[in-house]
């Protein structure tokens, strides 16, 4: 600080140049100013008689003060005088230990946290001062190394906050054997003010000795997620808060896979709670369309929890095999599952009593999980309904009993044995039997096997080779208690004993709901299923899929995260190696969230350290760099001390002007430099080529071409799309706006619906992250026509190795590229606006290739194959461009080959489909249309 202002210099020894401005005042004073030259011919002798003014023989006092003003200003400028908020953090002697917190906890400080460290490194690099400088974050794996404060400064930058919390006590080790090398000189810890897990706190005093540790805090710590729910009622979960945050409320929202809000609920805290409840009270359909629950305005991964199938509640159907007693409700196996699955699933039971009724009409219903409670050998026709119906993704769940025992169907996991085991009777050599251990391969992993659960009677399989690998639970003795096997893309689950307590008490036990439980959290989850398609328990890994980051957005999975065991993941838990996200596949995933539920925000409590722990808060703002201020106002100055040096040689006197303008001027000029010191300086920016680039392309339809660097090939593509753009006002609806050119590499791409690339055999390959945006572009529906303009010099199969094919082929090869086929004669872009079987442009041999689809059996009554979507690529070697080509004199630009004005009409027609494909899809597939066109057709 300089006397008492939060003001430091970079090089302060320069200010002792201020005392050189009492010589430099002698000096100013001694010098005289230019003399005043006056012409003096005779004939004007008489004309400035009266005129008594002189040239003074010192510079006069106000010149001599502005300028020592000047000298003073440029002395305090060379100096690097630099605003600081706060006072700057003692870094000590020698090497310097640099803490920075970076779990999810720092988001929302992140910035702060920033800033004060580069403040601190710009320090030590000044000083020369080496530091070690650690993330709490990022484990044992860096470096502890004291290196040069520039580098350090290098590895901050690089930095950024963690989808889980910090892991301090991981960077003991490296810290100890760093003091015993070379001990700190003092140690400055960024904290993000949560407690610490372990014994860092008492394992660092310890390191450090007497050393004095710096701990700033006081950052506003986001607001977390945890604890999710979906009972009967509502889909509920925990917003925790951190103690020493005062926000009382916090807005919390639900959205699906497609980030649409679904619900939104206001969560209120009591005064001094650090936890309370939100509920979205929301029909079943929408609670299962949910896929992401976050805390509005908190952008960090701890505020996010995703919801994968496993929370989704199931419809469930139940029939079962015996009449519905309802005065008798104990003695009906309906009864135990209603019990055990209404908490986390919707029940619906059959309004028939006829199975082979009952089974369509729940199906009909839209049910996930269909139980059968002993129902024994289905009719026919229903069993292969019910078949269909798993194949197609179903869930079957059947309980044994005896008309199971009298013999069943086939839809079962495994052959059974004719009749049933009686245990503990009086012809029996065996006693009730307790159930064993969970496999690891089950989906039952992991739950406590309750040591009062018997079963009495059973359904006994007949031992085959598959049976182990199809067993999910046991008995005791070997014998299978549960069992399933995957039919198609569904499975089915039998238990060996009934649903009621009259062959055992498993019904009665809580084990018996957890079991249920999981059965319905694995139905229709592909990446989550526990059996291979051969019956194997599956002992898969989930890869990453799509992770969060520390603001808790999604992106791509770090090359160090690997694959979870299945079988494990339940137990997984948020860390460097398993960060949260999603894990599986498209097809089916699963959710790994932050905060489970025992966890909480604590304050970070520094007693372990004692009396060399010194807290401090983050600087309020960041430091102000003064130096450009004082050199403006020097550059000013001397502006002023021209205008009046000019003025007193009586410069203005030569142009004829009178005093009093002289000091009009000097006023004004005074004024103007007054207003352009006070002029604000971050002043609003005209709007740049791409804002208005795609302002325009945002209030009309245009279309678009891509820029090669080729002048010649980029006019052609100009004045092509120009002449179509014409031909579609005219023979249209479409009005479409001039054409966009388009940088691939920098231009935002979404807002045009058709690309056309001409291919340019000398244009550089593109780069990984231009690849990756074409490739989103395409995925998200937009359409790229790959123009090669070569096809007179290819093959006559279509596969000519040209320069421009070559070029091609090294572009798309690191593209996600359908397979490909030329326009068969039923697809919608024949028919999309003019009915057309090929596709010319300048030349007429080349195919039009498009994404190619399943073939479809012919029908009379659709001429267009049904489900036909926009290709992502299309592909030709005809020149299109050239054939669009039209002057600013309305002549065309390039001839056809062979010169034929049909074949030139005909390749406006094919951009005209081809535009309206890329904007309407399947439009021309549906049913309305097929009059016309069979009209037009003349069938």
């Amino acid at each position: 600080m300089f006397a008492g202002l939060p003001l430091t210099f970079t090089a302060p020894w320069i200010l002792a140049a201020l005392a050189l401005l009492p010589v430099i005042w002698w000096l100013l004073r001694l010098t005289p100013p230019r003399p005043r030259e006056i012409q003096f011919p005779p004939t004007r002798l008489l004309l400035n008689i009266d005129q008594h003014e002189e040239t003074p023989q010192r510079s006069p006092w106000w010149l001599t003060l502005l300028r020592l003003l000047l000298a003073a200003l440029l002395i305090i400028a060379l100096a690097g005088p630099i605003w600081r908020s706060s006072e700057p953090v003692a870094t000590g002697d020698g090497v310097l230990w640099l803490l920075v917190d970076n779990g999810w906890t720092s988001a929302n400080g992140w910035d702060a946290q920033v800033s004060a460290a580069e403040q601190i490194l710009n320090t030590a690099s000044q000083d020369g001062q080496p530091v070690l400088f650690a993330a709490t974050a990022d484990g044992p794996g860096q470096s502890f190394v004291p290196e040069a404060a520039a580098s350090a400064l290098e590895r901050l930058r690089a930095l950024e906050p963690r989808p889980y919390p910090p892991r301090r006590s991981e960077l003991s080790i490296g810290l100890r054997k760093s003091a015993q090398e070379t001990p700190p000189g003092a140690v400055v810890w960024l904290s993000d003010n949560t407690q610490t897990n372990g014994a860092f706190l008492s394992d660092l005093a310890q390191i450090i000795g007497a050393v004095p540790v710096t701990v700033m805090s006081g950052l506003d710590t986001p607001m977390g997620l945890k604890d999710l729910t979906n009972d009967a009622e509502a889909l509920a979960l925990k917003v925790v808060r951190h103690p020493d945050q005062k926000v009382g409320t916090a807005t919390v929202r639900a959205l699906d896979l497609k980030g649409l809000v679904l619900g939104e609920v206001q969560a209120t805290f009591e005064p001094d709670a650090t936890e309370t409840e939100a509920r979205f009270e929301l029909p079943t359909e929408l609670r299962n369309d949910i896929a992401r629950v976050e805390i509005a305005g908190e952008a960090a991964a701890g505020a996010v929890q995703l919801v994968d199938d496993s929370w989704r509640r199931r419809t469930v159907g139940l029939i079962s095999g015996q009449s519905g007693d309802l005065d008798q409700p104990l003695l009906s196996p309906v009864y135990y599952l209603e019990r055990a699955l209404a908490p986390f699933s919707d029940i619906r039971r059959p309004r028939d009593a006829d199975i082979a009724e009952a089974v369509p009409g729940l199906i009909d219903q839209g049910i996930s999980v269909l139980v059968l409670a002993d129902v024994g050998r289905l009719p026919d026709t229903t069993a292969d309904t019910l078949r269909d119906w798993v194949e197609n993704g179903g869930t079957l769940v059947r309980f044994a009993g005896p008309r199971t025992a009298g013999g069943s169907d086939d839809l079962i996991p495994v052959r059974l044995r004719a009749g049933d085991r009686s245990l503990g009777g009086s012809l029996s050599w065996k006693q009730p039997q307790h159930l064993a251990a969970f496999p690891d391969g089950s989906p039952f992993s992991g739950l406590k096997v309750p040591e009062e659960v018997t079963v009495t009677r059973q359904v006994l399989a007949e031992p085959t080779s598959e049976l182990p690998e199809r067993t999910w639970a046991m008995l005791e003795d070997g014998t299978p208690l549960v069992t399933a096997a995957p039919v198609g893309a569904g499975s089915v689950v039998l238990f060996h004993v009934t649903a009621d307590s009259t062959w055992s008490n498993l019904p009665l036990s809580g084990v018996f709901l957890n079991m249920l439980r999981r059965i319905l959290a694995v139905s229709n989850v592909a990446a989550a299923s526990e059996t291979a398609e051969d019956g194997q328990p599956s002992q898969s890994v989930l890869p990453p899929l799509r992770l969060l980051d520390g603001y808790g957005r999604f992106g791509p999975p770090p090359v160090e995260v690997t694959p979870v065991n299945s079988t494990v993941f339940r137990e997984a838990l948020a860390s460097r190696r398993t960060p949260p996200g999603l894990y599986g596949t498209e097809d089916g995933f699963r959710a790994l969230n932050l905060l489970q539920r025992e966890d909480s925000l604590e304050t970070l409590d520094l007693t372990a350290l004692g009396e060399r722990a010194e807290a401090v808060p983050y600087p309020a703002s960041d430091p102000f760099d003064l130096r450009s201020l004082f050199f403006t106002l020097v550059f000013l100055l001397m502006i002023v001390d021209a205008i009046a040096v000019f003025l007193l040689a009586g410069g203005l006197a030569r142009v004829g002007l009178r005093n009093r303008t002289a000091g009009l001027a000097i006023v004004t000029a005074l004024a103007a430099i007054s207003f352009a010191g006070i002029a604000p300086q971050n002043a609003h920016a005209q709007s740049t080529s791409s804002e208005l680039q795609a302002l325009e392309s945002t209030l009309d339809t245009r279309l678009a071409y891509v820029l090669t660097g080729n002048p010649e090939i980029d006019d052609a593509s100009a004045s092509g799309l120009s002449g179509l753009t014409q031909f579609l006002a005219e023979r249209t609806a479409l009005e479409p706006g001039p054409p966009a050119a388009v940088d691939i590499a920098r231009d935002e791409l979404a807002f045009y619906s058709l690309l056309y690339w001409p291919i340019d055999p000398a244009m550089d390959k593109p780069g990984d992250q231009t690849i990756a945006r074409i490739d989103t572009f395409m995925r998200n529906g937009g359409t790229i026509l790959f123009d090669t303009r070569d096809h007179i010099n290819a093959s006559t199969t279509g596969f000519g190795s040209t320069p421009a094919t070559l070029k091609l082929r090294e572009i798309l090869e690191d593209l996600d590229v359908p397979p490909l086929e030329p326009v068969p004669q039923d697809h919608v872009l024949t028919k999309a606006f003019y009915l057309l079987e090929t596709f010319p442009g300048r030349y007429a041999t080349s195919p039009l290739w498009v994404e190619s689809l399943e073939e479809t059996a012919t029908r009379g009554d659709r001429p267009v194959r049904a489900g036909d979507g926009v290709s992502p690529i299309l592909i030709t070697g005809n020149d299109f461009a050239a054939a669009w080509a039209i002057s600013d004199s309305g002549e065309f630009v390039y001839p056809t080959v062979p010169n034929n004005p049909i074949q030139r009409d005909y390749a406006f027609r094919s951009g005209v489909n081809i535009v309206m494909y890329s904007l309407t899809g399947n439009y021309k597939a549906d049913q309305v249309h097929i009059p016309a066109l069979l009209e037009r057709l003349g069938q």
